[in-house]
Parts: structure tokens; C-alpha cells; sequence
């Protein structure tokens, strides 16, 4: 680990609306709440032994205006879309790097996962051309990093052809659907009584399935929305720090227990003080504004697919890492090797496992383009959504070799 020749990863959690000290404390950073002695008092951090810090420098942001932390004094700063977060977003690196001018002469990646994967790779593409531009800084952009990304609104069609591969539904059900609906799942034509009797029957099999990872619990506030199985919602809401409490008594462990002691600490007056928390600008902070995505209100998708940004990003010679997490049926790894097969690249590595401890950790294939620029591929298996969450040191391992350039 040094600062002075590591590389700079500028990181961009999803929501859109969820912090950047969740992605800080829950998957990727040096910190971690303490879960086994925590007791509902203040709890206490602990350090990450599979921090991604260990491999590079991190910037971790809380975006758009609302998110964490953040706010304004115009109301109408809080109306915003994806080509306004990305283009902040950029403003805030260059400016962030002029007063930190030492971080210029490290390589540069961009990086997030979920909704921040779509950001990422839209906020990558506005650096490559700011650096054609001329603008300064010139950063000295390598590539992106992107986990279980957001890549349009096709995204979720591919949620019945993987629960069908984890033999959630039955072939039949698949097959009907697929004859019926004609790959078009998520708004089908209300018409079409045959898909919508297909997708009924798909309904009743996956309503009760934690989307975000298969094999864990459902859980009443876990998923807001159980029988929206296609739906575009791409963070879950938080319990209640109450409910939660009561829950723990007398139903099955849920992974948003592990979320309380964040709110308890980001909470505290105290913290807020040494965090210089300028006071009344945050009543009351949630690791994901629900606000931000759950109405157009606040929050427009206006960029509904960003295949072109890809394409323009690999067509410039830059190099990325998309994971996917085997387990997450909310964006599934389907998804992703899609619209990477849909770049009709060179395959420089078949699909093989990759290891971890002497232990298959996942798979990996590996793309390029005729000036060598390549897309890295890889499952982490038994992972889910927020995949570093899940497994932590199978992630370092990946992010350690890639940055390295070395094989998975």
C-alpha cells in the first residue's frame, strides 16, 4: 500500500440515492462496524482486512444532492438526472484533483456498482473526452470497474431466463413464457393474455425470493415490493431501526440487521460534529434516500442505455472489469455478458474458474478488441448484488490481480 504510486479509484455506490459511507463501511473500505459485540448501544468500527485500500486510493462520494450527508440550499438542486449527476460528478474530480495535485501522476479508474455502474461508465466516457478536449487536469484514465451494473432498461428481462437456470421456475412456465411474451418481459403488451398468464405463473414462484442474493432470507422490509418481481427499483429500503429491533426476537436473521449500527453512528451528535456536519442540514440520515429514486420527482433516468458508452470506451483502447455476483437476480450476470457480447469482440480467454485460496471463487472470460483493449468478465460465486459485501476477500483477490495485470 502506497499512496504515492497506487492507483486512484473514484467510487460510485448505487441508489441512485445510496451513500458513499455505505460503500465505505459495508463493502470496499477500510472500515467496518464491529457486528459480534455490537448490542444496540454505540457501536465500534473495526478495520477491514479486505479493504480495497490495500490495493489503491479511494474517493468515496455521497451523490446526488440528498444522498448521506449531502444537501443544498436550493430546492431545485434536488430535481436532477443521470446527465446532470454525471457531469458533478466530473466537475467535483477535476476540482478535487487540482487541490490534490499529488493523485495526478497516479492511474485512474472509475468505478461503482448497481445504479453507480451505469454512473461510473457514463463518468468515465466524460473524462476520456475531457482529456481530448484539453480540459484540465488531464487525468490519467486506465479503465472502469463495475459490479452488477445498471445498463438499461432491458436489464430486468433477463431476471426469468436466470431464475430459470437456478431452477426457481419450471421449464414449462419458461417455455411459455418465452413463446408468448417474445423476450419481452418486463412491459409486455397488456394485450397479450397468454404472456400475461406465463408471467403470473412466475409471479407466484419468485414472489417470496430475496432478489439481491437467492439463498438468503426474505424478509418483510427487506423488499418493499415482493410482488414486483420485474420491477426497475434498484436499491432496497432500509427497516426502520425499531422494527428491526423487534424483528430480531422472533423472525430469521436478515442482512439489514448488519445496516444498524450505521445508522446509530452517522446518527450520533457527536459524530456529526467531528465529521463537521454543518447542523440542521440533516435531520435524520438513511444509508439509501428512497426519496431520490422512488420518485421521478427528485431523480430522471434520462440516459435509458449506455451500450454506446461501452462501445466509445473500448473503442478508445480503455480496459474494464465488469463482476457479477452469481447470486443476484436483481441485475443478473446475464445482463452484463449481454451487452458485452453485443460488442462483438475477440474472445482472448475462454471461460474458465478462477481461485482463490486454492478454491474455485468464480469464473472469468476475457474479451479484446483489434488494438488489444480488453473487457474482463467474472461471476463471484455465492455473491450477490452488492458482491464485495458478500465476499470480501475473493473481491480483493480479483481488484488486487486485475489492477496488477495479471490473470484472474
Amino acid at each position: 500500500m502506497d499512496p504515492e504510486t497506487d492507483p486512484l479509484l473514484f467510487w460510485h455506490t448505487g441508489g441512485p440515492g445510496c451513500s458513499g459511507f455505505s460503500g465505505l463501511v459495508i463493502e470496499i473500505g477500510p472500515l467496518a462496524f464491529d457486528l459480534e459485540s455490537f448490542d444496540g448501544n454505540f457501536p465500534s468500527l473495526v478495520i477491514n482486512p479486505y479493504s480495497w485500500t490495500k490495493v489503491a486510493s479511494i474517493i468515496f462520494i455521497d451523490v446526488p444532492v440528498g444522498t448521506g450527508f449531502s444537501y443544498s440550499t436550493k430546492s431545485d438542486a434536488y430535481l436532477t438526472c443521470d446527465t446532470k449527476q454525471v457531469n458533478d460528478n466530473y466537475l467535483f474530480l477535476r476540482k478535487w484533483l487540482l487541490k490534490h495535485p499529488k493523485f495526478l501522476k497516479n492511474r485512474l479508474y472509475v468505478a461503482g456498482d448497481s445504479y453507480g455502474g451505469k454512473i461510473t461508465t457514463m463518468v468515465a466516457l466524460e473524462i476520456a473526452k475531457g482529456n481530448e478536449a484539453g480540459l484540465q487536469p488531464r487525468m490519467l484514465l486506465q479503465g472502469y470497474i463495475i459490479g452488477n451494473s445498471r445498463t438499461g432498461n432491458k436489464d430486468n428481462n433477463e431476471r426469468i431466463p436466470y431464475a430459470h437456470r437456478m431452477t426457481l421456475i419450471l421449464d414449462e412456465y419458461f417455455e411459455l413464457a418465452k413463446s408468448s411474451c417474445h423476450g419481452e418481459y418486463v412491459n409486455p403488451d397488456p394485450n397479450n393474455y397468454k404472456c400475461q398468464y406465463a408471467l403470473e405463473l412466475i409471479r407466484e414462484c419468485t414472489k417470496m425470493i430475496n432478489t439481491v442474493h437467492i439463498l438468503e432470507p426474505q424478509c418483510k422490509f427487506l423488499s418493499p415490493r415482493p410482488n414486483d418481481f420485474l420491477s426497475g427499483q434498484l436499491f432496497l429500503e432500509d427497516d426502520p431501526l425499531d422494527l428491526l429491533f423487534l424483528s430480531r426476537q422472533d423472525k430469521p436473521w436478515c442482512r439489514n440487521h448488519n445496516y444498524v449500527p450505521i445508522y446509530i453512528w452517522a446518527n450520533n451528535e457527536t459524530v456529526q460534529e467531528a465529521l463537521h456536519i454543518r447542523k440542521g442540514t440533516i435531520t435524520s440520515w438513511t444509508r439509501c434516500n428512497t426519496t431520490i429514486a422512488y420518485t421521478n420527482l427528485a431523480y430522471k433516468e434520462d440516459v435509458e442505455n449506455i451500450f454506446r458508452h461501452h462501445q466509445l470506451l473500448n473503442e478508445k483502447d480503455y480496459k474494464a472489469l465488469a463482476y457479477s455476483g452469481d447470486h443476484d437476480m436483481f441485475i443478473p450476470y446475464m445482463s452484463t455478458l449481454k451487452w458485452i457480447r453485443a460488442l462483438n469482440l475477440t474472445v482472448d480467454d475462454n471461460w474458465r474458474p478462477w481461485y482463490v485460496g486454492g478454491q474455485v471463487a468464480g469464473y472469468t472470460k476475457k474479451y479484446k478488441n483489434y488494438n488489444q483493449a480488453y473487457i474482463t468478465f467474472a461471476t463471484v460465486k455465492g455473491a450477490s448484488h452488492t458482491t464485495p459485501e458478500y465476499k470480501p476477500k475473493e473481491c480483493l483477490t480479483m481488484i488486487e490481480r486485475w489492477l496488477s495485470l495479471f490473470p484472474l
